[in-house]
């Protein structure tokens, strides 16, 4: 049964890290015209994040529960046998791990199959075409920006499949009141990524220089944003946490470092300044003044060459001298940062191409582009390491199970986070 003959859309989230839980319910909401909180799914590995950091996202009152990926099949195929079977799925995941589920889903054999939504959490800077070419099969794929819907078509075009499934929106966690300056408030915040920059020097340096900008300027304070604490882990690894490199140093009262949901924390910033974090994007879009350091220089690797065009580059030493940059109106048009008041029609185009498919009678089957015929040497080892053989027995579940995993998920940390470093370093002598 077609969901538009019914009232209620039943939706479905799995992701695969705290920030995609929190693209993914943010898009659900956005892109359907479903009432009731999404069923969401957290999927089970070395990013899983934990109750803490899924609380911080603030999207919703109902923790995902964790799975692997052949039980959310599982879950997916016992919905429909209950007659409750979800009309879409959002899969906030890398590319590898969505071209898996698309496989896992189409084998089901449902008989009506749920709309499967996908994109990216946030700037798009590396790995374009093979992440896009494992996201294709999607029913929809999600462009932040007028950019990356662009860029995206090509790449489908450019290898010959259909890019019908490319719709332009915006990133769905936007929004804020527009920045007010405070008389007597100078806040200065810093948006750390866990992996940009990657070295302990370059992670150092960043530390050195907002610590000696807080001494330059007694009067503003400077908060170092972090992401997660020690041993939580996000979407990608951090080797070197700033709160473990700030124990070397001696930092000013006015320098602190805060954790929680950064749209409280723009709430007090005057200045945002970062290396590539999508938390510029969210500045920009509330007209907070916002910096893109250049001092590890403007490179691919860091993400920052994205923002080449946009007036936002800078240096410390220019920030050290009272520097707030100002972002050119074009680059911020085409970057869905939508700072101009049409953030509200941003997601109009991909609500709509959801409702036109659960019209549907039938939905088509998932044709994604990565075929054993089109990449007999690269698919299978790809849908190999996702084992979503929903036909294996069930694992039973028990504490000692959870305790397990806990312990053996503890240790990897431990040891990307302590062991690795040390290893890399004996292996320079």
């Amino acid at each position: 049964m077609p969901a538009s003959t019914r009232e209620a859309v039943r939706v479905a989230v799995l992701a695969d890290s705290d920030t995609r839980w929190k693209w993914g319910a943010l898009t659900a909401r956005r892109i359907t015209t479903a009432t009731a909180e999404p069923t969401g799914f957290v999927l089970r590995g070395r990013a899983t994040p934990t109750a803490r950091q899924l609380a911080e996202t603030g999207v919703s009152t109902t923790t995902p529960r964790e799975v692997t990926g052949a039980e959310f099949l599982r879950a997916v195929r016992d919905a429909e046998t209950r007659g409750e079977g979800y009309d879409v799925v959002v899969l906030a995941l890398v590319g590898g791990t969505v071209r898996a589920v698309l496989q896992g889903l189409a084998d089901l054999g449902l008989e009506r199959r749920p709309v499967v939504v996908t994109g990216y959490v946030g700037v798009v800077y590396e790995k374009l075409t093979d992440g896009l070419l494992l996201r294709h099969g999607a029913d929809v794929v999600l462009a932040n920006s007028r950019h990356d819907a662009e860029r995206f078509r090509a790449v489908y075009e450019g290898v010959g499949a259909g890019a019908a499934a490319v719709v332009e929106a915006a990133l769905p966690f936007l929004g804020g009141a527009p920045h007010t300056p405070e008389a007597g408030r100078d806040t200065l915040v810093f948006a750390a990524q866990p992996s940009v920059p990657a070295t302990r020097t370059e992670r150092a340096y960043v530390l050195r220089r907002l610590i000696e900008h807080a001494r330059l300027h007694p009067g503003r304070e400077v908060l170092l944003k972090l992401r997660s604490k020690p041993g939580e882990h996000t979407t990608h690894l951090e080797e070197y946490p700033f709160q473990k490199l700030v124990r070397e140093l001696d930092p000013p009262a006015n320098f602190s470092l805060v954790y929680g949901h950064m749209g409280e924390v723009l709430d007090r910033t005057d200045l945002l300044v970062t290396v590539s974090s999508t938390a510029a994007l969210e500045a920009l879009h509330r007209r907070i003044p916002t910096a893109i350091l250049t001092d590890l220089g403007v490179r691919e690797a860091l993400g920052n060459h994205h923002f080449v065009g946009s007036g936002l580059l800078a240096s410390f030493d220019r920030l050290d001298k009272g520097l707030a940059p100002t972002p050119d109106e074009h680059w911020l048009a085409r970057q869905g940062v939508a700072s101009d008041g049409s953030y509200d029609a941003a997601f109009d185009a991909a609500r709509d191409r959801v409702t036109e498919l659960l019209a549907l009678p039938a939905l088509p089957p998932i044709t994604p582009y990565y075929t054993t015929e089109t990449a007999p040497g690269y698919l299978p080892g790809i849908l190999a390491r996702h084992r979503l053989d929903v036909t294996a027995p069930e694992p039973r579940e028990s504490g000692l199970r959870r305790v397990v995993r806990e312990a053996a998920r503890g240790a990897y940390r431990h040891g990307v986070q302590r062991v690795a470093p040390v290893i890399r370093r004996l292996g320079e002598l």
